[in-house]
């Protein structure tokens, strides 16, 4: 069973394809328009090795917040679909994840109701040239789409590069450990028999 999905979304806003190999191994092609949005999806895909293939554009004239709510959308959708079913898919990923000074803990459930729980505060006001409070609109649409129940805590951190790229990766390790597979469950991991 390929768990992949490809998903394409235009808007006046924004024009958004995107394609997502679940059991890849960690090659990407990413351009939003954002210097350092590509290169937090670039190390989410390299870290939970999943294949990721993002062309963005959207009306960065105006600012950045309709290109990230979006492109969470759009992707929130693209997992949901490739997860499948969640038939003997593990559904919980958690990882506390190091970058240098920084600590964040990521933990998550494929549960299908959605929810974000972001404690985040970020040590500058700017990051590349991104306004660091666009990406909890990320997340936020992406747990909607992707029926995700996700924690993201900043446990430790001073700089705000490293903040950043460690909830990426984190983001990637737990989702890898959540869709992954163990034979010994049948059906979904759940005892009402379905996830929703």
């Amino acid at each position: 069973m390929k768990r992949y999905a490809e998903i394409e979304r235009n808007t006046r806003e924004t024009q958004i394809k995107l394609a997502i190999d679940l059991d890849g191994s960690g090659k990407s092609s990413i351009s939003t328009g954002v210097a350092f949005l590509d290169h937090m999806l670039t190390l989410f895909a390299r870290h939970g090795l999943f294949d990721l293939t993002i062309q963005a554009t959207g009306d960065l004239d105006v600012d950045a917040h309709h290109l990230f709510e979006d492109l969470g959308l759009v992707m929130g959708e693209a997992l949901s679909q490739a997860v499948g079913d969640k038939a003997g898919i593990k559904r919980y990923g958690n990882f506390l994840l190091p970058m240098d000074e920084t600590l964040v803990m990521i933990a998550l459930d494929l549960s299908g109701r959605p929810g974000l729980y972001y404690t985040v505060n970020p040590p500058a006001s700017v990051v590349g040239s991104v306004d660091p409070r666009l990406f909890h609109e990320f997340f936020q649409a992406l747990c909607v789409k992707g029926g995700i129940n996700m924690h993201i805590r900043q446990i430790a951190s001073e700089e705000i590069h490293h903040l950043y790229e460690g909830i990426f990766k984190g983001f990637a390790k737990a989702l890898d450990m959540a869709v992954s597979f163990d034979n010994r469950i049948e059906g979904v991991l759940s005892t009402k028999g379905c996830l929703d």
